[in-house]
């Protein structure tokens, strides 16, 4: 009996997780392979092509579902931004999230102290247009820290 439970509770728990992948969100796996990708990219040379690329809503290659990536300048300026292209060149150190938490400031500080992380806080969900709880993935890569997050 407890064996058929167990079971049961694991098939329900794969169509949790099933319908998560359905509903279109990306995966924290998904988020750490679009950063290793677009560091590889980076690092391949022609930094001012990839990030135009990057930052091309309609190029597939860098989108999936909700998930894009951007990049900062250790300063705060970015580089290239997946979901709002009118926000490169600008310098976002000082920008904050609905709760007050200074997130680019913290990205650019965790990015110079640890190079690889994971950073929660508050951000509008491209897909769904509403603010949510968000996971970024980070690289740092020479002086800029590439990022990929997803939704929780």
């Amino acid at each position: 009996m407890r064996t058929i439970a167990a079971s049961l509770l694991l098939a329900c728990a794969g169509l949790t997780l099933n319908a998560q992948a359905a509903d279109g969100g990306a995966s924290r796996d998904d988020a750490v392979a679009m950063v290793k990708k677009g560091v590889a990219a980076l690092k391949g040379g022609a930094k001012d092509k990839a990030y135009a690329e990057f930052s091309d809503k309609g190029n597939a290659a860098w989108r999936l579902h909700d998930l894009y990536l951007v990049v900062y300048g250790l300063d705060g300026t970015v580089f290239a931004h997946g979901a709002n292209a009118k926000m490169i060149g600008k310098n976002l150190i000082d920008l904050k999230d609905i709760d007050g938490k200074a997130f680019v400031k913290e990205r650019v500080e965790l990015a110079k102290a640890k190079g690889t992380f994971w950073q929660d806080y508050k951000f509008t969900n491209p897909e769904t247009k509403k603010i949510e709880p968000k996971e970024m993935y980070c690289e740092r890569l020479d002086d800029t820290v590439v990022c990929g997050g997803v939704y929780k």
